[in-house]
C-alpha cells in the first residue's frame, strides 16, 4: 500500500524515480524496492522524507483515506502572497524558485562548512599555547 501511494504521487507530479529519490535525500534504489513493495517497513524518517517533496504526509502514505487539505490561508501571509506573485509576474518560473532556494542552501552550507573550519582553526590556535613559569 505505501508503495504504490508513493509512486501514484509520484506520477501525479511528473517525477521520475531518480528525482524523488533526489528531493528526498533518499537512495534510487531504496525508493524503488518500497515502490515495488519489497520493502514493506520503511522508516518514519524516510517516509517523512519522501512525503514532503510530494506535498504529502505520513499518515497518507500509511493508508488514510484523503491528502489533507492545505490551505494557502494558513501557509502564506499576505506579505508572502504578494512577493511570489510579482515574482511570477516578473517572469520567475518555479524552477527559478527551486533554484534560487537550492542557491540560499547551498550558501548556507558553505558559510556553515566556513564558520566550523574558523571555529576548529580558533580551538586548534588556542590548544597550543604554552606557558611556563620559571622560579628564582
Amino acid at each position: 500500500m505505501i508503495g504504490e501511494r508513493i509512486k501514484s504521487l509520484r506520477e501525479k507530479k511528473g517525477y521520475s524515480i531518480t528525482k524523488l529519490a533526489d528531493l528526498a535525500g533518499v537512495s534510487k534504489s531504496y525508493l524503488s524496492y518500497i515502490e515495488r513493495n519489497m520493502q514493506n517497513n520503511p522508516s518514519l524518517q524516510v517516509m517523512a522524507k519522501i512525503a514532503a517533496p510530494l506535498d504529502s504526509n505520513i499518515e497518507y502514505l500509511l493508508g488514510e483515506e484523503h491528502l489533507p487539505k492545505i490551505h494557502e490561508d494558513e501557509l502564506l501571509d499576505e506579505e508572502w502572497r504578494s512577493i511570489i506573485k510579482d515574482a511570477v509576474d516578473e517572469g520567475m518560473s518555479k524552477g527559478d524558485f527551486q533554484a534560487l532556494k537550492d542557491l540560499i542552501r547551498s550558501n548556507m552550507w558553505k558559510e556553515s562548512i566556513a564558520e566550523t573550519s574558523v571555529y576548529s582553526s580558533e580551538k586548534k590556535k588556542t590548544s597550543n599555547i604554552i606557558i611556563l613559569h620559571i622560579d628564582n
